[in-house]
């Protein structure tokens, strides 16, 4: 009959709550507010990809 071992879990630490990762985004931007920075707006629909006109699709043909 073959001995089987059972593996130890190695799972990592469970990530904080959304709640405690919010309240720090929200204290770093009242920082930054405070330090004299300013939050600029985008308009909706603008891209910060500056690529040029390339397409970066990939062509798939049969020669």
């Amino acid at each position: 009959m073959a001995v089987m071992r059972v593996k130890a879990s190695q799972s990592k630490a469970k990530p904080a709550p959304a709640v405690e990762t919010s309240e720090s985004i929200n204290a770093q931007i009242a920082a930054f507010l405070q330090s004299g920075g300013k939050i600029q707006e985008i308009a909706k629909g603008v891209s910060g990809q500056t690529n040029g006109p390339a397409s970066r699709h990939i062509t798939i043909a049969k020669k």
